[in-house]
């Protein structure tokens, strides 16, 4: 049965689920970073997906970056599946600006992540939800 690893539910919060992925936004208010984590039991890399899993992975991966740009209006998306510090199969899809405090470089290992104010939160989980739906 999958279940979602303990760092990714501490350090994100639950927006949707797309027929693969869980999708969960990162608790880092500098940048609009979303988590996308495949249902999938005791996976660590895209390789041992399945292919139909793959291509879906693809699908989600372009859905989230394509309303991440009509939200954001971002720079760049970065896309990246790194999963040094959490084993579990996860892929982070990021809206950067070039006045983001990491910018040029990676987000990860930066500075600590800086907390939504609980109603920031609420309002960008909200509106993410709404996104997807709609």
């Amino acid at each position: 049965m999958f279940q979602l690893h303990e760092r990714l539910a501490a350090d994100t919060a639950e927006i949707t689920r797309l027929s693969l992925c869980r999708v969960l936004l990162m608790r880092d208010a500098r940048y609009p970073w979303l988590v996308l984590v495949p249902e999938r039991e005791e996976l660590s890399e895209i390789h041992h997906l399945a292919p139909a899993d793959r291509l879906n992975l693809m699908a989600e991966i372009v859905e989230a970056s394509e309303m991440l740009e009509r939200q954001f209006r971002p720079d760049k998306i970065n896309v990246g599946a790194l999963g040094n510090m959490v084993p579990q199969l996860h892929v982070h899809v990021i809206a950067r600006r070039r006045d983001d405090p990491a910018w040029p470089g990676p987000v990860w290992g930066h500075s600590p992540p800086e907390a939504y104010a609980a109603e920031a939160l609420q309002d960008i989980v909200h509106n993410l939800r709404a996104a997807f739906a709609g």
